[in-house]
């Protein structure tokens, strides 16, 4: 159902200047890393992420010294991975995640990650330049988990438009609860 207001569906793809596109998702492992059974997993990793790198409106993502972030703890559980990143918009995000490796990446999921029901993604815009901390991720899913999609923590399903220039990112107020967006 679209409930867009007359800015339209663009204002929620692309971010508003000032206004960067943050995300987070987390999996909980099935087996180990070291696995073989996650080796395909693994090998996978160095891979998507070159090409997440070098993508149109990729930004910034969380990394450790290994180059991924499968060793970054997130709810103090060993178990879940973490992927975090920064974009310009939702349409370079996308045009990333459903192409290419990481559409065959995500198509194995099963295979390495548990079925969980709770909320394991989420969204949210930050002022340019802003990275996200593991804690502002934790707080995003949580918040998610608690209200469902706001202007706070969003779904690619359910959007919210980036703030206005001149507003706090991550508060888009009154005028992003009208211009939410449900898709699918």
């Amino acid at each position: 159902m679209d409930t867009t207001d007359a800015q339209g569906a663009d204002a929620l793809n692309a971010g508003r200047a000032g206004s960067e596109l943050a995300q987070v998702n987390i999996s909980r492992l099935r087996f180990p890393l070291d696995s073989p059974e996650l080796k395909d997993f693994v090998d996978g990793l160095d891979p998507v992420n070159a090409v997440a790198d070098a993508a149109d409106g990729f930004v910034w993502r969380l990394q450790a010294d290994s180059g991924n972030a499968t060793d970054v703890v997130i709810f103090g559980d060993v178990w879940l991975v973490l992927n975090m990143s920064v974009w310009r918009d939702v349409d370079a995000l996308t045009t990333v995640m459903y192409a290419g490796r990481h559409r065959e990446l995500m198509a194995r999921r099963r295979e390495w990650f548990a079925k969980v029901e709770e909320s394991m993604t989420a969204l949210w815009w930050v002022p340019a330049g802003s990275r996200p901390s593991v804690g502002d991720a934790e707080e995003r899913l949580l918040h998610l988990r608690e209200h469902g999609p706001t202007e706070r923590a969003f779904t690619l399903r359910t959007r919210f438009p980036a703030p206005a220039a001149t507003g706090a990112a991550g508060a888009a107020g009154a005028a992003g609860a009208v211009g939410a967006v449900a898709t699918g």
